[in-house]
């Protein structure tokens, strides 16, 4: 009796060791993830192309996430359209078609109305710390405006301005202009100064203006370059006009389907800081245009004086009226979404 009871005592024992050490192993995954979980096999979409600075930074990204699952998330980037057009990609991470999707909510107006903030002019000073606060600001709101989706992160570019085939330099010259505006608020601003917006995504912006259906375009300063459009273009107004914002989704489904482990890792890496590492090399291969169009032949980049800066904002004053009119529509309070998102912008350093 003896000796089964120091069997059993030893076996209790190996039994328990054996947990341990199992539990140690478990535990020393990356993130917590479990030996059960199954492969998931993720499709992110943007519709950039391949040499964009933000493919590499959400390769990274994806990495991150695959090193800290142990392995059980993986990633495969799809850019320049391959799974669809720049203007469905939201719809796509609601319908499964891709997994993540890079988003430009301008594209769709008035669909995200809280969100359009983003895109008043004269509001953001640079894309890092911008990225930051517009990332901070938009939680208490996205999984209401954004319901059908999970919410990762939000970014902008760094302040782009207008870029055109002739000269334009103070509001009036838009008047009888056809612009290829950023986002809805660009788009009204356009409207308001006589002149009228076309329509067309990034990849297709150079081929409406190299055939004269539009005459300038309200765009990035590197990306001008990346897209090809300074073979389309020469003037270019040296001053911070406008950004545009943009989110990066997740199917739910998806999400949903993943082990607790799995999505906290995905968690861990759908955050603020995230969303600025993203934005970073974005923001300065941006920022970075501004000299490389000054050094090329046949383009002027030229600077507003402070009386046209003046101009610029004054014709510009309605559009928060305008935005501000189209929350309270959808049943939210403009005035607390915009004070909340300038104290973002002036904690993050981001304020114009």
């Amino acid at each position: 009796m003896a000796f089964e009871g120091t069997k059993r005592r030893v076996g209790g024992l190996a039994a328990l060791v054996s947990a341990s050490v199992l539990a140690l192993g478990l535990a020393g995954l990356p993130g917590g993830a479990l030996a059960q979980d199954r492969m998931v096999n993720l499709k992110l979409s943007t519709w950039v192309p391949p040499a964009h600075p933000l493919n590499p930074a959400l390769q990274a990204w994806a990495a991150s996430i695959e090193k800290a699952s142990g392995g059980t998330i993986k990633s495969t980037l799809f850019p320049s359209e391959q799974l669809g057009k720049a203007f469905d990609h939201y719809d796509m991470a609601r319908d499964g078609i891709a997994d993540f999707t890079y988003v430009n909510p301008g594209y769709q107006p008035g669909r995200f109305p809280i969100f359009a903030a983003g895109q008043l002019p004269f509001l953001f000073s640079n894309g890092k710390g911008g990225s930051a606060a517009l990332d901070e600001w938009y939680r208490a709101y996205a999984g209401k405006e954004m319901q059908d989706v999970h919410f990762c992160m939000a970014f902008v570019h760094d302040p782009g301005s207008l870029h055109s085939r002739v000269k334009i330099v103070v509001p009036s010259d838009i008047s009888g202009k056809k612009i290829r505006p950023a986002g809805q608020t660009i788009a009204a601003m356009v409207t308001q100064l006589g002149g009228t917006n076309v329509q067309a995504s990034a990849p297709e912006s150079r081929d409406v203006l190299e055939r004269g259906v539009a005459d300038a375009i309200f765009f990035p300063w590197g990306s001008i370059m990346l897209f090809g459009i300074e073979k389309a273009v020469k003037y270019h107004i040296d001053a911070p006009l406008y950004t545009s914002p943009f989110v990066w989704v997740m199917n739910k489904d998806r999400y949903d389907g993943m082990s607790d482990a799995q999505k906290k890792v995905i968690d861990d890496h759908c955050t603020t800081e995230w969303a600025e590492k993203i934005a970073t090399p974005w923001a300065d291969f941006e920022h970075a245009g501004i000299e490389k169009l000054k050094a090329m032949s046949g383009h002027e980049v030229y600077p507003l004086t402070p009386e046209q800066v003046a101009e610029w904002r004054k014709a510009t004053e309605n559009l928060t009226m305008a935005w501000a009119e189209g929350v309270k529509s959808a049943g939210g309070d403009p005035d607390a979404a915009l004070s909340a998102l300038k104290e973002s912008l002036a904690r993050h350093d981001a304020a114009f």
